[in-house]
């Protein structure tokens, strides 16, 4: 059964159809409880419709959201979980990624949902649970190199073994194209097998412009005073070093997250005792990222893009070394102790202020406030005089 308006409003309707003076708007729809935007809307009906136009319409919107049959709910379901099985992310966005990739799995002539509709089914499913609340993404600053092999970012994570030994992995990865370009198996992080992995990297994908990487010791010395191998062997080369700020993991935030991928996908398959076999498993994880479809990416895959985005011009001379100051106390054996090197200043000065300014071998000493003298370092020896001179010459 239909209904109608109220008969207060429907008579006041009628009346000021009839003479719109004849009615104070503002005290009747104070009176019957309604706003003057919907009076008005039934005068509008009443005069285009007559009295059919008082009738109550229904608020039903008029389009539902489309309902899936359970045959498709389940392959929704069904599809979450293989990716769920290989450690790859089974958001809703995965999911229909995953079906436009294989066609094959969805009921034949029905039209893939869209990934709001999906999340509603695995919501009702029971498959999806409720996150905590997240920092909106206006929280932080993004940042993306503008160009292939602009910037790369590079970082290291521990892998235990079944064996009980535990191994590091040097992850590196392009900025502009979330590229993995390399993992590489090493003891520990170290200067050593962190070169390599860089290296190793360079022969396949060429030089980049920077690398960026936090504060390990194996990456940088450049926050403690000393300069780290990976450093001098980048700006030998012509590629910008740089960190990021202490305790903001979030500058390294891209292979931060490179790890939770491949610690997930891990995850999901019996490891290797052996460090060779896990390097070798971790080449096939790396074929397979870098083929599939990427968020960041609007969908796009990492090799495609590395393949197609500008290339940055690779670097053509060396860099300068960076200066560096420390600060210490002359020991009572007259020592100032700077990256490795024991520099001799004389017992008298034990218990001095000293502050030492470096660029590459060349340091220039100041005690207490005065220049004491200057040194060339020499890599072969531990301890080294520094010859005072009081007064630049």
């Amino acid at each position: 059964m239909e209904t109608s308006v109220d008969a207060r409003l429907a008579a006041a309707v009628g009346a000021f159809v009839m003479d719109p003076d004849s009615v104070n708007v503002a005290a009747l729809c104070r009176d019957v409880g309604v706003s003057r935007q919907t009076f008005y809307k039934y005068v509008n009906r009443f005069r285009a419709e007559g009295v059919s136009g008082l009738v109550r319409r229904s608020t039903r919107p008029i389009r539902t959201r489309r309902l899936l049959d359970p045959v498709a709910e389940d392959v929704l379901v069904r599809v979450r979980k293989i990716l769920d099985d290989e450690g790859q992310y089974h958001g809703a966005l995965s999911v229909l990624w995953h079906l436009e990739d294989h066609l094959e799995l969805w009921p034949a002539e029905a039209v893939l949902p869209s990934v709001s509709t999906i999340h509603r089914v695995l919501m009702a499913r029971g498959q999806v649970v409720p996150a905590p609340a997240k920092a909106p993404r206006s929280s932080g600053r993004r940042f993306q190199s503008s160009m292939v092999n602009g910037m790369w970012q590079m970082d290291g994570f521990d892998v235990p073994l079944p064996s009980g030994r535990r191994v590091v992995v040097i992850h590196l990865l392009d900025d502009r194209s979330r590229l993995d370009l390399g993992m590489h198996v090493a003891r520990s992080e170290n200067g050593d097998d962190v070169w390599t992995a860089f290296t190793t990297a360079t022969a396949t994908y060429g030089v980049p412009r920077k690398v960026l990487t936090d504060n390990g010791s194996a990456f940088s010395g450049a926050r403690r005073g000393w300069t780290s191998q990976l450093e001098e062997n980048l700006r030998q080369i012509g590629v910008e070093p740089i960190t990021s700020t202490p305790r903001h993991p979030q500058t390294c935030g891209k292979v931060e997250r490179l790890h939770q991928t491949a610690q997930r996908w891990l995850a999901r398959r019996v490891l290797p005792e052996d460090p060779v076999a896990l390097a070798e498993l971790l080449q096939i994880y790396r074929a397979r990222y870098n083929q599939r479809r990427h968020q960041s990416l609007g969908g796009d895959r990492p090799q495609h893009v590395f393949d197609t985005a500008p290339r940055a011009v690779p670097p053509a001379w060396p860099i300068a070394p960076a200066g560096h100051v420390t600060s210490s106390t002359v020991s009572v054996r007259g020592q100032i102790y700077v990256d490795s090197v024991h520099l001799g200043v004389g017992r008298p000065n034990a218990g001095r202020s000293a502050v030492v300014y470096r660029t590459g071998e060349q340091v220039a000493v100041f005690l207490d406030g005065r220049y004491y003298g200057s040194h060339t370092i020499d890599r072969t020896r531990r301890y080294q005089p520094v010859p005072p001179i009081h007064s630049p010459r």
